[in-house]
């Protein structure tokens, strides 16, 4: 093999004399390890902090009750989607209503704008809220 490159590589000479002194420092020698008690303060040397017990505690004079117990109650919408039968269908499916009451709801929703199907804790709202969107039925969650 030649030292010539191959055609159409045009080769760069390398220029030395432009280049600056090497840095030594990075080469020196590692630091010594120290230890957890080296690097830690004694127990002597730390100051206990200042903080003072209270004398009573204060308990509220109103029950309080949690957000997620509070009673809330599933509405649903009326909407120009889906038939009145198909209404009916969903509210006996899904919270096994008679015949007759879930078409009261559903008459309700038609002519009111909306009914309260369901209420109680704040996850099983959601969950209804969640399956009648499922079918495809307009439905909110509201505090009662």
């Amino acid at each position: 093999m030649s030292d010539q490159p191959a055609k159409g590589i045009q080769v760069y000479p390398a220029v030395s004399s432009n280049l600056p002194p090497i840095d030594r420092r990075d080469q020196r020698e590692p630091r010594k390890a120290m230890t957890l008690t080296e690097v830690l303060p004694s127990i002597e040397e730390v100051e206990p902090a200042a903080t003072t017990a209270p004398h009573r505690i204060d308990t509220p004079d109103i029950d309080e009750v949690d957000e997620l117990q509070r009673p809330w109650q599933v509405v649903v919408w009326n909407d120009p989607v889906n038939l009145m039968t198909y209404v009916v269908y969903v509210f006996r499916k899904l919270f096994g209503f008679s015949e007759g009451e879930a078409t009261r709801l559903m008459l309700a929703v038609h002519h009111e704008g909306k009914a309260v199907v369901a209420n109680g804790p704040r996850e099983k709202s959601e969950l209804d809220c969640y399956r009648l969107h499922h079918y495809g039925l307009w439905a909110t969650l509201e505090k009662t």
